[in-house]
This record gives C-alpha cells, structure tokens and sequence, in this order.
C-alpha cells in the first residue's frame, strides 16, 4: 500500500497523503507515490480536475529528516512540483492543518489552494540550517519581496488568512466552509473545456517569463489554435443555444 491514496470519481481525482503516523512527510515512498499518483491522473483522459488532500492533522510536514537518503527515490520535490505545474489539468489544493517547508511548496504549485483560516504555514527550514531552496521557485512568483524576506528569514508560524493576504495560496475560509467551497470550485472548474484548461495553464505558466512581443505572437498562436478546435465549436454553439457545453457533467447543467 502506497503513502498516498487516489480515488477517481466522476472526473475528478483525489489524492491524499496518507502517513498521519509521520505527519505526511516528503519521505521516498511519498515522493514516489505522489508522483505515481499524479501521472496516473495526467494519462488518465477521464480526470478532469485533481484534489490534493491530507489524512490527519498535518497536510504535510516538508521533508522526512528520519528518513533523508536511507533510499533514493524515483521523484525528487522538484519533479513533483513540476508535475503539477505541466499537469495539464487543474489541481487543487485542500489544506486543514500544518503545512510547513516542503508542504508550502505543494499548496503553492497548485493552480489553486483553499486553506482553513487557522491552518498552520511555515518556512521552517532556516532553523534547521537550511534554506527553502526548491520550493522557492513556486513560491517567490507568488510573494512580495518584503513578504518573503520575513517569512523565509524569520521561520515564522503563520495562518492561512496571512497566507492568503500574502498571495501564496488562493483563499482562506472557516474551517466548517473548507468542503463547500471546495466543491464550488471544482464545479466550476470542471465546466472548462478540457482542452481550453489545459491552454489557460500553459498561458499562466509561461507568458509571465516571456518578452512582450513574443507573448503576442505566442499567445496568438494558441488562441487561433483553441478557436480552430472541435472543443471550441462545440462550447460556442451550446453557448449560442443556451444550454451547457458537452463536456459538463449532467449534475452541474
């Protein structure tokens, strides 16, 4: 049995970390298993939307000090988090607990993270005497620099209403509102096209990094393309028709 479980219903994938016992620590076997996980939903045509879950009180408490390199794993914290950013379906993050070093960097990576107002971030890694290297990637696009000076160099505590206000994860709610708010949003992301999706990642992920007149000609290039596509015609004639495009669930019509 993995460090994680996933469970596919009704086009949306759930993946849990699933090692309360070691507060869902970065060990192998959860890098292994997360990736396995992840892939497994990216080559599965039927997933439409991921959920990025925890078992216990800790969604995940960075990386398994007992364990550091007693075995090598396949993925590596960097693979993962690219998994999810070339994952080309949206995955969303559902945090009620502890979410330190390592943790942050997957709430981050998400395309979007509902956190409870008193879940518990933290960049902890510089009272270790190391420093929030890989995850740094995902998580400086998302900060100011006055935020991120204070939270990397402090080792702070924070929750997730500052983690918000911050801009490193979406949206902190009450903790008895997490789930509903959780299904809106996936509800509303699973009346994208798939394809369209897909595109909408791809654009957020890569024109930022671009000079301005090549993100034209790119983004020109893609918007042809999804317009040109059977998707897109199908979404504008159910638009036209006012009924739901093909590709959204009957319960959500």
């Amino acid at each position: 049995m993995g460090a994680t479980r996933c469970a596919i219903e009704g086009g949306v994938a759930t993946i849990t970390l699933d090692v309360p016992e070691k507060h869902n620590a970065l060990s192998a076997e959860m890098l292994d298993s997360l990736g396995d996980d992840l892939a497994r939903c990216g080559a599965d045509a039927s997933v439409r939307v991921v959920v990025l879950t925890h078992s216990g009180p800790t969604v995940c408490a960075g990386a398994d000090l007992s364990t550091a390199g007693a075995t090598k794993a396949r993925y590596d914290v960097a693979g993962i988090l690219r998994a999810i950013l070339d994952l080309e379906k949206p995955v969303v993050a559902r945090i009620a607990g502890r979410c330190l070093g390592g943790g942050v960097g997957l709430a981050a990576a998400c395309d979007i993270s509902i956190a409870s107002v008193d879940a518990e971030f933290g960049f902890t890694e510089v009272r270790l005497g190391v420093a929030p290297a890989v995850i740094s990637v995902v998580c400086l696009p998302k900060l100011s620099r006055a935020d991120a000076s204070e939270l990397f160099l402090t080792g702070r505590r924070f929750r997730g209403a500052r983690a918000a206000a911050a801009g490193l994860i979406t949206q902190a709610v009450e903790e008895r509102e997490l789930d509903g708010v959780l299904e809106l949003t996936v509800g509303e992301l699973m009346r994208g096209g798939p394809r369209a999706l897909a595109a909408a990642k791809r654009l957020i992920n890569t024109v930022p990094s671009m000079g301005r007149d090549e993100a034209f000609s790119w983004s020109a290039t893609v918007s042809r393309e999804l317009f040109a596509s059977g998707e897109a015609g199908a979404g504008i004639a159910a638009f036209r028709e006012r009924r739901p495009a093909p590709w959204v669930p009957p319960g959500l019509a």
